[in-house]
């Protein structure tokens, strides 16, 4: 059974940064998407950052110059690196992956994803 397991969030304070890892088992495909969502309380998941087989990658508008998502294929892991965080970046951070590809990145939702972790918070203070 594929599983997405995150880690690396953490509280930090307004421009801080933090690296967030989603390690993935049994999920080995040719074609694939894979991104980080995330939720606050109250709120709808929004997508933050989605990168797929080909390393196609696309992001969330509040988060175009600050976020980098990545992948290490030989390690099965799925990064995103955060700089210059903001206290609205606070929420659970979930990792999500599906076994196709998709033209438009920019269109993912929530929905066009099979497989999600538990989530890691963060938390961003003033």
């Amino acid at each position: 059974q594929v599983q997405l397991v995150e880690s690396g969030g953490g509280s930090v304070q307004t421009g801080g940064s933090l690296r967030l890892s989603c390690a993935a088992s049994a999920f080995t495909y040719s074609a694939y998407c894979m991104g980080w969502f995330r939720q606050a309380p109250g709120k709808e998941r929004e997508r933050v950052a989605v990168i797929d087989s080909d390393d196609n990658t696309s992001y969330g508008d509040s988060v175009k110059g600050r976020f980098t998502i990545s992948q290490d294929r030989a390690k099965n892991t799925l990064y995103l690196q955060m700089h210059s965080l903001k206290p609205e970046d606070t929420a659970v951070y979930y990792c999500a992956a599906v076994r196709i590809k998709f033209r438009f990145l920019d269109q993912l939702r929530p929905g066009n994803f099979e497989y999600w972790g538990q989530g890691t918070q963060v938390t961003v203070s003033s």
